[in-house]
């Protein structure tokens, strides 16, 4: 029997703004704007920097690597996301110092702990759209308590 109730995943609508971002994504590369007077990156793309309001940001690859800083488990699923109940949100402090949320794949919930190395993992939705999750980066060292 096909579950009616199921909707599709919604699908992000690249601007002019987030192109480069989407761009990145297809190719497997994790990419944020470079704020090179505060020099800091920033998470969401926008037209203009979070710290000086100028638009001189510049798109740069990351390593895709960090570590997980907090998560939580959602029992009452997003649209699209219905046949995923319960999955992992996870907020990701990225090497390169910012911090991006995301779903967690490829773990299972009781395995999650907060300083634990995660990478950037990717989901093709679309022919037009790579979205980004992350998973456990295994060959690394993690900070997380035992």
């Amino acid at each position: 029997m096909v579950d009616t109730n199921v909707k599709p995943r919604p699908l992000p609508k690249p601007t002019p703004a987030t192109q480069a971002f989407w761009d990145g994504a297809k190719k497997g590369k994790l990419m944020l704007q470079w704020d090179p007077t505060a020099k800091k990156y920033q998470f969401w793309p926008r037209a203009n920097s979070v710290r000086t309001g100028k638009r001189n940001l510049q798109w740069k690859p990351t390593s895709g690597k960090g570590e997980l800083y907090s998560f939580t488990v959602t029992h009452v699923p997003t649209p699209g996301f219905e046949a995923r109940a319960p999955y992992v949100i996870g907020m990701i402090e990225l090497d390169e110092g910012v911090r991006i949320i995301a779903n967690l794949i490829n773990i299972e919930i009781d395995d999650v702990e907060i300083g634990m190395r995660m990478k950037v993992a990717w989901e093709k939705l679309s022919d037009d759209i790579t979205y980004f999750a992350f998973e456990p980066d295994k060959r690394a060292k993690s900070k997380a308590k035992k």
